[in-house]
């Protein structure tokens, strides 16, 4: 078991590490501050490789493993968590256009991703489906060659400035559940779509969210991802590296905060000496990195098995993304104590970290949810080998 980064990866590391530097780092206050979603600047990221990471080569992607992926994540997310999750979310749809997508879906939308030249949304959650994903109720119904879909998505990140709505919808029955929901691609300004208001939120400020809602939008039955009834298992399959892809993103957060923290305790003068000098603060300190490395790990653990192809690798997915999305929030939320008044302040990055930080617990399935996902495994008898 080798834990040492090849030089191939250490590269794409420091590429990240100095594109986040040079084009996030000046600018994510701002964003946040302003809410603008930085498509220019995302696309910069697609023309280094970073919005078809793990995408297939049959769309242009880079099809690289999902453990490279979670460096490139990582770096970045150190510097700006919101517009990184962005981008993660944008690969997850891309990699299943190129994955499951039809010949003439990939040739339309495929390379067009890849670069950052177009984006995309996930379309999974509806105002009342969000746990329970598979209760959706957003309907696509088969009319000779198109399909015609009607109903509501809600929390969908991008919507609105996005080209291309990874969608998933009912084509069975409501009895069929899970079995009966099917995968498109659908073009984000298709007649038929309104977009809702943005959504004021308290962090991921740099992606607009909104509803998004469906009244008669026709699309080529070409654009079906898979076969009729297999939705949620690609739903699924793509949650699976969804929740590697925030879980990075916490441990990326996490990294930038201690950083800071790091700083700080060297630079803060308190009764006549740094506090970086105090016993209390140190424990405090150690504590956060053992946390932030157990984090890392199990994340690069989680994307192994993934890339693997491993019988438990879904547990490892939600068991990564429980703890490294708890752990990374602890961290921030540490990191900002250790500033006192001034990490309260938004002269400092601390609380926008913490913000960005705090839905990593939620979304790609609440930490609740990840924690039914794995109980449900070992009580079952097919919990990770690791588990004795």
């Amino acid at each position: 078991m080798d834990f040492e980064l090849s030089e191939d990866q250490r590269a794409f590391a420091q590429t990240a590490r100095e594109f986040a530097q040079a084009e996030l780092a000046p600018h994510a206050a701002e964003w946040d501050r302003e809410g603008h979603f930085p498509k220019a600047v995302i696309a910069q990221a697609g023309a280094l490789g970073f919005c078809g990471l793990y995408a297939p080569e049959r769309i242009g992607g880079l099809a690289l493993p999902r453990l490279d992926a979670t460096l490139v994540f990582e770096e970045m997310a150190a510097v700006d968590p919101s517009t990184t999750a962005f981008i993660t979310i944008h690969n997850m749809a891309t990699w299943m256009l190129g994955s499951w997508g039809t010949d003439a879906a990939c040739a339309e939308w495929g390379e067009l991703l890849t670069s950052g030249r177009k984006l995309a949304s996930y379309c999974l959650t509806e105002p009342s489906a969000g746990s329970d994903a598979a209760s959706l109720k957003t309907r696509a119904e088969r009319v000779g060659d198109a399909y015609v879909i009607n109903g509501s998505k809600a929390f969908i990140s991008g919507a609105g400035a996005t080209d291309v709505l990874v969608l998933m919808a009912r084509t069975g029955d409501a009895q069929s559940g899970s079995a009966g929901v099917s995968a498109f691609v659908v073009p984000a300004d298709a007649p038929g779509i309104a977009y809702g208001k943005k959504e004021e939120k308290m962090g991921w400020n740099s992606q607009p969210t909104r509803v998004i809602s469906f009244d008669n939008v026709r699309i080529p039955a070409h654009n079906l991802l898979g076969q009729e009834g297999e939705g949620f298992k690609i739903a699924m399959k793509g949650l699976d590296g969804g929740r590697i892809n925030i879980a990075t993103c916490s441990v990326g957060a996490a990294q930038g905060a201690l950083t800071q923290a790091q700083q700080y305790m060297q630079e803060r003068q308190q009764f006549g000496k740094a506090i970086a000098s105090f016993q209390a603060l140190q424990f405090k300190l150690a504590d956060m990195a053992t946390e932030l490395v157990a984090a890392r790990q199990m994340v690069r653990l989680a994307a192994s098995k993934l890339d693997a192809g491993a019988r438990d690798a879904s547990t490892y997915c939600a068991m990564a993304k429980r703890f490294a999305t708890d752990a990374g929030f602890q961290v921030c939320n540490e990191a900002l104590q250790l500033h006192g008044g001034y990490g309260y302040l938004r002269d400092f990055p601390l609380e926008r970290l913490l913000r960005d930080a705090r839905v990593h617990q939620i979304l790609e399935g609440t930490n609740e949810i990840m924690r039914v996902i794995i109980a449900r495994r070992m009580l079952d008898g097919d919990a990770p080998e690791a588990i004795r």
